[in-house]
């Protein structure tokens, strides 16, 4: 038992010290053909601090020739840096690499356009850091690359995992939690699309704080209900839910902007970065009721989740009322 608290405990420890959301986001390499062999380039990295940034570099063919030079500048919280090359016969079927992302925790987007109408999406990792451009791709091969990052942002999310894990020890009953879980689906999806599309443009500093006001609620929630307390909450959940989703999407749209979206990709990366949120979602989902329904079946399980459980909810809320503060805080001193 006391093994079982103080592994939840350093877990929970962990999640608090390791980051809030969003913090892995992605660098992103955009190249366009304006010319029969010229490109333009962009280049977005993460910044860290307002002087420094992520040590990693694009590393173009050898014989790629400088046609301007590199012009950078600061914005969003990211480092853009704009030049433009030529290469004799296009870039197709060569190799591009970005430098230094083996020893980082982030991945990079790299999207190619072709001045006929062909383009290329491909995610780069710490695992592959290299790619082969190709003339064409197809349009399932770009969704596929949204999907994994909607699936990596969402068990990335500590903030938003806490959410849903709150959700689901206040709503007994798989039905309910079903019907309460696809009223945050919806939510989050609808600010999603409106943030994405530009229609909604707030801060991200005010939104990340009250996403970490809304786990302290939910967590305040669940010890109420601990004590007998029945609340809105627990009557009707989804109604607390909803207005919540709706600023966890504009979490997930900071995610999915954070990569320089190109306006052509948006309704299918809207859709498939969506997908992929959602199968995250089922995934973290699945594995919480699996591991209880395990821990229920051996002696004494009863007691252990209910341990468990207490060590969870204060563990939730004291790691929300810490991201709150460091969120907060870190927007006023802007």
């Amino acid at each position: 038992m006391m093994r079982l608290v103080c592994a939840i405990a350093i877990l929970l420890g962990w999640m608090c010290l390791s980051g809030s959301a969003h913090e892995l986001r992605p660098a992103y390499l955009e190249i366009r053909q304006s010319g029969n062999d010229v490109f333009d380039i962009l280049w977005k990295v993460p910044a860290l601090g307002d002087q420094l940034r992520l040590a990693l570099d694009v590393e173009l063919p050898d014989d790629t020739v400088v046609v301007t030079e590199p012009r950078s500048t600061f914005a969003n919280n990211s480092f853009v840096t704009r030049w433009q090359v030529s290469h004799p016969g296009l870039l197709a079927g060569k190799t591009i690499a970005i430098s230094g992302l083996q020893s980082t925790l982030t991945d990079a987007l790299v999207r190619i356009e072709w001045s006929g109408g062909g383009s290329q999406v491909v995610r780069l990792t710490p695992a592959r850091p290299a790619f082969q451009l190709e003339p064409r791709q197809t349009a399932l091969t770009i969704a596929m690359t949204y999907v994994g990052m909607g699936i990596e942002h969402i068990l990335n999310g500590y903030d938003h995992l806490l959410f849903l894990f709150g959700i689901m020890m206040i709503v007994p009953g798989l039905r309910r939690l079903i019907g309460t879980i696809t009223a945050f689906t919806v939510a989050h999806s609808i600010t999603l699309a409106l943030a994405s599309l530009g229609v909604v443009n707030l801060p991200r500093p005010p939104i990340e704080a009250m996403i970490a006001l809304s786990i302290m609620i939910v967590a305040t929630e669940v010890v109420k209900m601990s004590r007998g307390e029945i609340g809105i909450t627990v009557r009707y959940p989804w109604a607390v839910v909803f207005p919540f989703g709706l600023l966890h999407g504009l979490g997930f749209a900071g995610a999915l902007l954070d990569t320089g979206l190109p306006q052509q990709d948006v309704p299918l990366a809207l859709f498939a970065f969506n997908v992929g949120v959602e199968c995250g979602q089922l995934i973290f989902i699945a594995a919480l009721l699996g591991g209880a329904h395990v821990v229920q079946r051996i002696p004494h399980g009863e007691p252990i989740l209910l341990r468990a459980r207490q060590v969870v909810t204060y563990g939730i809320g004291m790691i929300a009322g810490f991201w709150l503060i460091e969120r907060s805080l870190s927007f006023i001193a802007a």
